[in-house]
């Protein structure tokens, strides 16, 4: 019966684990981890998640001691897995699951296949020229917009990954103004301000500044802090990327873009 429990405290860690991993607010995390641990009928079972660690023990005079840690690294979010665990919580709690077919489940939705590139590059393309008419351009700077999403994606799948984030995301602004001046330049567009605005909203960490504001209000103060800080430097990365091209383009010609 040890061994089952401590097999139980296990699994509801990895839960909570892909949970975290992929974009997941705290509150659901520590509800899952509890909710596996109580139908199965741990009672003694606690668990403090922060941003990017699990912290989980068991253990009173009728139960074994039991102790976790688990690093999770910040990473991207994945709203199909935390959907997929959030179904598997529910199906634990009707008792449609034993704890051996809860492997398999949690296996099946770590191996669950992301969106294709092609598919990020096209709605990241997408993105870009539907914000760029939302933020005040025509019908010419939505679609250099497009051109300049769907490059600046080319370049966070295949260029981007093997850097830290925050010279990932100074680049990627940097880019994409470049981009858009080129665009001007050529006559593809008029307004070189909604461009740039539209082509750097998939940039945009808009589940993480979600997520660091329910943290938040949920009193979860450390693991919202830490969300909004990540947050705040994503845009700072892209402000500066694009500050640093302007810098240069003004420096070299002397016009005025804007």
């Amino acid at each position: 019966m040890a061994g089952d429990r401590q097999e139980i405290m296990e699994i509801a860690m990895r839960a909570g684990h892909i949970l975290l991993e992929n974009g997941a607010e705290i509150s659901r995390v520590e509800e899952t981890i509890d909710r596996i641990c109580r139908h199965y009928g741990i009672q003694s079972a606690n668990s403090f998640v922060l941003s990017n660690g699990i912290f989980s023990t068991m253990g009173n005079q009728r139960e074994e001691f039991f102790a976790r840690v688990q690093h999770i690294p910040v990473s991207g979010a994945h709203l199909n897995r935390v959907a997929a665990v959030n179904q598997l919580s529910r199906e634990i709690e009707e008792g449609k699951h034993t704890i051996a077919d809860l492997e398999r489940c949690l296996d099946d939705i770590e191996n669950m296949p992301g969106k294709r590139n092609i598919v990020q590059i096209m709605a990241s393309a997408v993105g870009s020229g539907a914000f760029c008419l939302f933020f005040g351009g025509d019908l010419l700077d939505s679609a250099a917009a497009f051109l300049s999403g769907m490059l600046l994606y080319v370049y966070i799948l295949y260029g981007g990954y093997r850097l830290s984030r925050l010279v990932e995301h100074i680049l990627g602004g940097a880019l994409v103004t470049f981009l858009c001046m080129v665009f001007y330049h050529l006559g593809l567009g008029h307004n070189v301000s909604s461009m740039i605005i539209g082509s750097v909203i998939p940039m945009i960490p808009g589940v993480a500044f979600t997520n660091a504001i329910r943290d938040l209000t949920d009193g979860d103060y450390i693991a919202g802090s830490v969300r909004m800080m990540d947050t705040a430097l994503v845009v700072l990365g892209i402000a500066l990327g694009v500050g640093m091209m302007f810098t240069a383009y003004y420096r070299i010609t002397g016009g005025n873009l804007l």
